[in-house]
């Protein structure tokens, strides 16, 4: 086993498992990275998804040798950010959240969006946010609370 570098919102981190383990378990299992939710372990759903070097990436599809030298952003990180403070009052505010399963990987995929385009139309924001599944809300609420965040955040992406 080596051991593999990495930064976990923003803090330096060494992981001494196998590098073969998946992403998506050691992030939940060792690093208490509750906002990282196992839905399908196939890519599909985006309950997983994180950010890695900014890009958004469903973390059951990546091993842990492929995640060493990078940084790696869970929403327990995110949230320290006036982007995510700007998309969770626009989340509240639309009534874009039900039972909130789904929320963590919008919302990194939310910031993925608006990281590239601060101004997304909204079929931008639908294309951004097609690879998370929600099963509760459809899909309106989160998308308005997304073109919201860009237009009360101005400034922020």
């Amino acid at each position: 086993m080596n051991e593999i570098r990495f930064t976990l919102n923003r803090k330096e981190t060494t992981y001494a498992g196998s590098a073969a383990d998946r992403l998506l378990e050691v992030l939940r299992d060792s690093y208490d990275m509750k906002s990282v939710k196992c839905g399908c372990k196939e890519g599909e759903c985006g309950a997983c998804a994180v950010l890695i070097d900014g890009v958004l990436i469903n973390s059951c599809c990546v091993a842990m040798g492929a995640v060493d030298g990078h940084e790696i952003m869970t929403v327990e990180g995110f949230r320290e950010t006036e982007q995510f403070a700007a998309l969770s009052k626009a989340f509240a505010e639309l009534s874009a959240v039900q039972c909130g399963f789904c929320i963590p990987g919008m919302i990194l995929a939310a910031q993925s969006v608006l990281s590239k385009n601060a101004h997304p139309t909204e079929d931008e924001v639908r294309e951004g946010l097609s690879g998370n599944i929600c099963r509760c809300t459809g899909y309106n609420a989160i998308v308005n609370a997304v073109l919201n965040a860009a237009k009360e955040g101005d400034g922020l992406w």
